[in-house]
Formats: C-alpha cells, sequence, structure tokens
C-alpha cells in the first residue's frame, strides 16, 4: 500500500482529482467559514475567561485558536472571493472567448500596453487558478507555522518555570540541566527563524548545514513540523508559490496595524481609566454586562445606582488569590499542588477517601476564614466585617461572595474599597487596596 503513489492509476487519479479540486476548495471553504464564526464567540468567550481567572495554559490555547480562526476566515473569504471570480470569468470565456484587442479600435499606445500586460484572457484565468489552489493550502500551513512558534516558546517557558524553579530537584542538577537545555533551545530558535526567512540557506552551505542538522532534527519534534514538511518544501521549489506564502504574512501584519488605529476625543478620558475613583467600569457593575463576553475582571456590585438595603458584593477567584492566602498563611498550602490539568479517575479506596475528604473540609473551611481575615470591605469611612462565602454570580463565574447592609449610608456617592493584608519582606502585614467602585445610594 506504501508503494501505490508510485503506480501509474493512482497519478492518473491524481491528475484526475487535481482538475476537479476547485469543487472540494469551495465545498470545505464554505463549511469552514460557517464553522469558524460560530466558533469565534465561543473562543472569545474562553479567552476572556482564561484572561480574567489568570489561566495560563488555557489562555495559550485560546489565543492560538483565535489567531488560527483569524488567519483561515481571512483566507478562506479571499479563496471564495478569487474562486467566484474564477468560475465567472469562466463563464464569461465561454460566452466572449479571447479578448479581441482589434475589435476594441483602441489606439495603438494603449492596444500595445494592454497586449503586454494582459496576454490572454486564458492566461488571466490561470493566474486566478493558481492564486486560489495556492492560497487554499498554504491557510493550513501557516496554522502549523503559529503552532510550531507557540509550541517553541511554550518549551522555553517549560523549563525555566518548571525545571529551573522545582525545589524537588537539587539545585545543582535542576540549574545544569535546565540552563543547557534552555541554550539549545535558544540557539536552535534562532537558526530555524534564520533558515525560514533565507528560504533554506543554512541547508545550502556544506559547513553551516553539519552545524544545523542536530538543531534542525531536535526541532522537527518540538515544532511538529515533521508532520507539515512535505507542504514546505513543496512550496519552497517553486517561485510563485514561495512568493504567496511570504506575501501574506506582511498582509497580516499590514491588517493587525491599521486594525489598531482609533480616533481619540480627548487628551484626558483614556487616562481617566487608570483611576477607579473617577471612572466607571461597566465591568464592575452586574446589571450592565449584557454581552456573552462581558465578564466581571476583578470584582462587582449589582449596580451604579443602589436603592436596595444591601450591596451585592463579588470577588472573581484567580489562581493568584490562592497564592497570596498561600504567602499569608503558608500551612493552607498542600505538599501536592493538585492545581491545573487533572484526571478525575480516583484509584484510592473508599476509606482513605472519607479520611481526606474530612481533612479536606476542615481545610476549606479554613481557607475561607483565612480569605475574611485578608480582605476587608470599606465604604467610605466605614469598615464591614468580612463575611465571604464561595459562589457564583450571574455570569457563572466562581469567586467569593458578600452582602453589605445599606441602613447607615446616606443618599448620593459613596466608593466601595476592598483592601487586602500582606506580609512583607521584612514579616511587617501591611494593606493595598485591591479593589475601588464608586456607587450611589439613594432608598427605595
Amino acid at each position: 500500500m506504501s508503494d501505490n503513489f508510485k503506480n501509474r492509476k493512482f497519478q492518473e487519479l491524481l491528475d484526475r482529482l487535481q482538475q476537479d479540486s476547485w469543487q472540494l476548495e469551495l465545498i470545505i471553504s464554505g463549511f469552514a467559514i460557517f464553522g469558524l464564526f460560530t466558533a469565534l464567540p465561543e473562543i472569545q468567550l474562553a479567552l476572556t475567561i482564561s484572561e480574567t481567572e489568570k489561566q495560563f495554559v488555557t489562555f495559550v490555547v485560546a489565543i492560538v485558536a483565535l489567531i488560527a480562526c483569524y488567519i483561515l476566515i481571512f483566507n478562506l473569504l479571499l479563496h471564495v472571493t478569487l474562486r467566484g471570480l474564477w468560475i465567472g470569468a469562466l463563464g464569461l470565456r465561454y460566452v466572449s472567448g479571447d479578448i479581441d484587442f482589434e475589435t476594441l479600435n483602441y489606439q495603438d499606445r494603449f492596444k500595445n500596453y494592454l497586449k503586454k500586460k494582459i496576454v490572454s484572457f486564458d492566461r488571466y484565468v490561470a493566474i486566478l487558478e493558481n492564486y486560489c489552489s495556492v492560497l487554499f493550502a498554504v491557510s493550513f500551513l501557516l496554522i502549523f507555522y503559529v503552532i510550531s512558534i507557540t509550541i517553541t516558546i511554550l518549551s522555553i517557558v517549560f523549563i525555566s518555570t518548571f525545571l529551573i524553579s522545582n525545589e524537588q530537584i537539587s539545585k545543582e542538577v535542576r540549574i545544569t540541566t535546565g540552563v543547557i537545555i534552555l541554550i539549545f533551545l535558544s540557539i536552535g530558535s534562532i537558526l530555524v527563524f534564520i533558515d525560514f526567512i533565507t528560504q533554506g540557506y543554512l541547508k545550502k552551505k556544506k559547513w553551516l548545514s553539519k552545524l544545523y542538522f542536530p538543531f534542525y532534527w531536535v526541532f522537527s519534534f518540538i515544532t511538529l513540523s515533521f508532520l507539515y514538511r512535505p507542504l514546505v518544501y513543496n512550496f519552497l521549489d517553486n517561485k510563485f508559490t514561495k512568493r504567496i506564502s511570504f506575501l501574506l504574512v506582511p498582509i497580516y501584519i499590514a491588517i493587525t496595524f491599521l486594525s489598531s488605529f482609533k480616533f481619540q476625543t480627548s487628551n484626558y478620558l483614556e487616562s481617566t481609566k487608570l483611576n477607579s475613583n473617577i471612572y466607571l467600569n461597566t465591568k464592575e457593575y452586574e446589571d450592565m454586562l449584557i454581552e456573552k463576553n462581558d465578564l466581571v475582571k476583578t470584582a462587582s456590585i449589582q449596580s451604579k445606582v443602589i436603592t436596595t438595603p444591601y450591596i451585592n458584593f463579588f470577588k472573581v477567584f484567580t489562581e493568584s488569590v490562592e497564592d497570596r492566602i498561600y504567602k499569608y498563611h503558608p500551612s493552607l498550602k498542600p505538599e501536592n499542588d493538585r492545581r491545573g490539568f487533572q484526571t478525575g479517575m480516583s484509584f484510592t479506596n473508599g476509606n482513605s477517601n472519607r479520611i481526606s475528604r474530612k481533612k479536606r473540609d476542615s481545610l476549606a473551611r479554613k481557607y475561607v476564614e483565612v480569605f475574611n481575615e485578608m480582605y476587608e470591605v470599606n465604604i467610605d469611612t466605614i469598615n464591614f466585617k468580612s463575611d465571604f462565602l464561595i459562589g457564583k454570580n450571574t455570569k457563572n463565574q466562581t469567586g467569593f461572595q458578600t452582602f453589605i447592609p445599606t441602613k447607615n449610608l446616606t443618599d448620593g456617592k459613596h466608593i466601595l474599597r476592598l483592601k487586602r493584608k500582606y506580609i512583607n519582606k521584612k514579616k511587617d502585614t501591611l494593606k493595598s487596596i485591591d479593589v475601588v467602585i464608586p456607587f450611589w445610594y439613594y432608598k427605595d
């Protein structure tokens, strides 16, 4: 079966499929565009949630998926447009044939210029066909490039974070091993990038190729290039395909740059966003979170205007909140940190589960107690005893929730502050302001 590609009948089948591939391209492009536009809001929501809750792995996956979506949507829409123009050109060719410059009766200057530039209508149809075919293939190749770059960056981050900083491994081993691997990855990344932008220059020189080959071999696995290597070299052996694939990257950069432009109406309004005392952030008021992607970023209350006898105050949970609790109360930090991706399967017996569950319950209660000890709510000059419990808000975000009475508040504007205790390097207990939310209170 592996030698089928040498078979003459198989070659004829490929030639026949190649001629009719435009139909498959249009079908796949149509379904892909529909699926991408459907998935885009969900990916953006996942990105917002991971950014809000500081979930690094989920954030990286979401950002790669979002970039891939944008690349595919742009390329496939362009492909469908050009393929539609190609079909229209074929229909016109059936009716009108080739261009008859004599019938146009233009002056020689224009006639000779147009003959030189256009040559023939068939040439125009052939150029459109080439652009469509190459654009469809390069769309998926660019996705592999994005994944490869992401994996390379994550490999460097992983070595720096989980190997060099891993205190469970002896210092000499982790530092020596980590530094060697980091140097190898850094040099390899630079060499692979140079080889990429120079279109294989390092492979062409005898002594450079010998030096480069070990890095190339290792990075072929890190970047998963063994999956798409035939596509790459099929692009590089043709001037037209090579030019198109490299032309798209500057186009993406230009589109990103142009999309960053915005019209500014004031010298001061933008800077007010940095001051929570004078800026009303819509993400801090739950009744203003209308869209699906609108999530509470740090903390929230129910509305700008409070008319009820209580304030529903919600503090979003993030991994950094738990890290701060561990620093404030180190005994809560478990020996085996189970944060991150875990399997739901359990391999322990029932007795150990019951014992661990009792211990977990007591630690969970202590966890909430320490949070309440660390955080305090302040409205203007009035301090309120923290009585947070763990719950979810209207956007299904997990966090710490409490209700603050408003019976002692006067009508008008007030400032709610969430203050946090922390222990500095000198072992002094200090306070910092985590959240500032302005609101107005009027009795109903």
